[in-house]
Parts: C-alpha cells; sequence; structure tokens
C-alpha cells in the first residue's frame, strides 16, 4: 500500500500505546518496566512516579543506537540512572523509542528480546492501524468530493485518482443509502444512525474491499463501484437488481430504521461520477413516489422517469399536464382509465394480454381505449400521439 511521505517518519509512541505495553509485558515479566519516548522521556513505567522523568539510560541507548546496560558502576558515573537494560524499539528500520528493564542486567538480560520483540510487534500493529484509517480517510474525502465538488481541480482530483489507483476510464455507478429523517428529531437518534452507517461501512468494506464509500450527510452513505455502461439493457438492469439485492443485504443487518438503496446511470470520469450520484438520487425520489414500500431501485429499470423528472416545472410540463387534463377530470373517481391506460403501455400496446391483466373482455378494452382517446383527443395509433401520451402519464 502506498502511502504519504509523511507516513514514513515514525511518530512518538503516543501514551495510550505505551501503558498497554507496560501492563501487559509487565505479565509476563517480575521486572518493571519502561517505555520512553524518542527525546528520552518515560512515558509509563510500571513505577508510576518515574513517569515524565528523563531517563539517562534510555537517551545512551538512544545516541548509540543500541541496547545499553546499566550496571552498579554505571550508577555511580551516570547520576540518576538505575540498574537495568535499555532496548531500542525499531519499527521499519527506525528507532521510535526506548524499552527500559529495571533490575540487575544479569537477572533482565534474558527477558530482554521477548520483550522487545512483543513491544515492536504492538507498535507495527498500531501502526498498521494508523495507516489503514489514513488510507480509509482519504478514501473517503476522495468520494465526498466526486458528490459535493467543493472546488478542488480536475487534475488535483485525477492525481487523487490515480494515487488511489482508481482509474477513471472505467465507468462507474453510485448507490445511494439513505435512512429518511435521519437528521430530524433529537441529537441521539443522529448520532445512532451515523453510528449504524459505519457499520454499515464497515461490513460492506469486509465483504468487498474496493468498494469506495464515504458517509457524505446525516443519514446518506454512497458507494462508487465498477458497472458496465453498455451491453444488453435486459442483462445490465438484471445485474443491478443482483447488485443492489447483495449491498442492500449486507447494509439492513446493521441498520434499526428502514432505508432505500438507489443505483444510479454507470458512466466514466470524474463528471460521470458526480452525474451518477445526482441520478441515483432522483432515481430514489422517483422510485419512492411510484412505489413507497420499495427499497431498492435502479436507474436502469426507472430510466425514462428519472430522465423525464427534469421536466417536473416550467411551460413544457404544463403543456404535458394538459395532456391529461380531462382524462384525470373524468376517471376522479374511479381511476378506471387511467389504471388502463396505464396497463396498456405496461403490456407494450397488446390487447390481449392488457385485457388478461385487467380480467376483463376485450371488448370492454377497446371501449375504454376510445373513451381515452376521445378525452384526450389524441390518435392511439399515431406514434407521436402515442409518445405524447406515455411522457405525461410518466410525469403524473
Amino acid at each position: 500500500m502506498q502511502m504519504h511521505k509523511t507516513d514514513h517518519h515514525m511518530p512518538n509512541i503516543d501514551l495510550p500505546l505505551a501503558q498497554d505495553i507496560v501492563r501487559r509485558t509487565m505479565h509476563i515479566i517480575p521486572f518493571s518496566v519502561n517505555v520512553i519516548d524518542a527525546r528520552g522521556v518515560i512515558l509509563a513505567s510500571g513505577d508510576p512516579q518515574r513517569v515524565g522523568d528523563l531517563h539517562p539510560g534510555a537517551q545512551l541507548a538512544l545516541a548509540r543506537r543500541a541496547s545499553v546496560e546499566i550496571g552498579a558502576a554505571d550508577m555511580a558515573r551516570l547520576p540518576g540512572t538505575r540498574a537495568g537494560i535499555n532496548l531500542p524499539l525499531t519499527v521499519r528500520g527506525e528507532i521510535c523509542g526506548v524499552l527500559g528493564l529495571t533490575g540487575e542486567p544479569d537477572a533482565v538480560r534474558q527477558f530482554g528480546e521477548l520483550v522487545r520483540a512483543m513491544a515492536e510487534m504492538m507498535l507495527e500493529q498500531a501502526r498498521l492501524v494508523s495507516e489503514l484509517q489514513h488510507e480509509k480517510r482519504y478514501r473517503e474525502e476522495f468520494v465526498f468530493q466526486l458528490v459535493y465538488r467543493t472546488g478542488i481541480s480536475d487534475a488535483s482530483m485525477q492525481a487523487w485518482a490515480a494515487r488511489l489507483a482508481v482509474d477513471l476510464r472505467v465507468p462507474r455507478a453510485m448507490f445511494v443509502l439513505e435512512i429518511p429523517d435521519a437528521g430530524e428529531g433529537p441529537g441521539e437518534r443522529l448520532d445512532q444512525v451515523l453510528t449504524q452507517l459505519q457499520q454499515v461501512q464497515s461490513d460492506l468494506s469486509a465483504r468487498w474491499p474496493s468498494l469506495l464509500m464515504a458517509v457524505v450527510s446525516p443519514g446518506e452513505l454512497v458507494l462508487l463501484d465498477a458497472f458496465p455502461a453498455s451491453g444488453p439493457q435486459q442483462a445490465r438492469a438484471a445485474q443491478a437488481r443482483q447488485r443492489l439485492l447483495e449491498l442492500h443485504q449486507v447494509a439492513q443487518q446493521a441498520l434499526a430504521p428502514p432505508a432505500t438503496l438507489s443505483m444510479g446511470v454507470a458512466l466514466p470520469g470524474l463528471d460521470g461520477a458526480t452525474a451518477s450520484y445526482e441520478s441515483a438520487k432522483q432515481t430514489a425520489r422517483v422510485g419512492r413516489a411510484r412505489d413507497g414500500g420499495q427499497s431498492t431501485f435502479s436507474y436502469l429499470e426507472l430510466s425514462l422517469p428519472v430522465l423525464l423528472s427534469g421536466l417536473q416545472a416550467g411551460w413544457q410540463a404544463e403543456q404535458l399536464r394538459q395532456t391529461l387534463a380531462r382524462l384525470l377530470a373524468h376517471d376522479r373517481k374511479s381511476g378506471t382509465l387511467m389504471r388502463t391506460l396505464a396497463a396498456w403501455f405496461r403490456h407494450h400496446s397488446h390487447p390481449m394480454a392488457t385485457a388478461k391483466a385487467l380480467h376483463i373482455h376485450r371488448n370492454t378494452l377497446d371501449y375504454r381505449l376510445q373513451k381515452i382517446a376521445e378525452l384526450t383527443g389524441l390518435d392511439l395509433d399515431d406514434t407521436d400521439d402515442r409518445l405524447l401520451l406515455y411522457v405525461a402519464l410518466q410525469l403524473n
């Protein structure tokens, strides 16, 4: 894993880790243990009164970059020292501190390498966890910038993508997991939702490490995943359904409130990822309006109404609504004609399939279609009129 340049410099051992090293090592040896930082200051000790003191033996070990033993003769020569051994702690070739064992060198020497190995293992583990956390934050911030584009240049974003080994030429789709009304109510609820989303993020990352994810607002987790942008629509729609199901099944295990998961259009590039997020959000809005009981929505199954949703305002929207105005007025009580029209389009204008789906006679269907044509003033056999009626229906 490639890391930032600053990560090559070993930071000082932090206090909790130093205390943990002392606690764990003193469980296995009968001597007091000191953990000293790179300046020679005692961070943690089996003798709490020594914490914060300079440790002359450790300073000597740091200067020599080698183990230093302090015996009776050395104690007389070096005021303030105690008998013991001081072993430099090295992680990835860099000395980051010293481990001191208090006692006669002949008595403590046999424990030295064992305790040093244990301490260095703990330091290496802490370093690795820190790097993974840093990498996670770096990936999250990249996704956040794709969503909100706060002014970082395309060149910087491209360099960022290269740093994360994200090939921008590969089409990707945004998936948006939303918990409705997450920001409303008491602060404890928001904290609970954020905790749950972080758990979802952890679970998804464990299952699919290559997923790019970030919590971008209260109650909203976004995921960026490679997805084909070309090929047969039906096959890609089925693939999208499967992917939504896989992600949602993992996510819902950590979620108490209901959540929806929507998938946007798959596109390459920086702008493509941003557009995919916007389309995923719009897909969710359209999907919830059509079927509030559903929890997953795919752009590939709602592409036309999502694309047409931009016509919800303005004079074009008004003209489209006028297409159905008389039909809606006539159909206000029963809704029979609107259901018939929707079923007719759903069954690709096939009379027998439509009549069967509506459980009506073919003649009844012909009568209803004739009534629809009369009320709208449109010819259902004319391609343009039929398209106009279909688009108006999508916006209704």
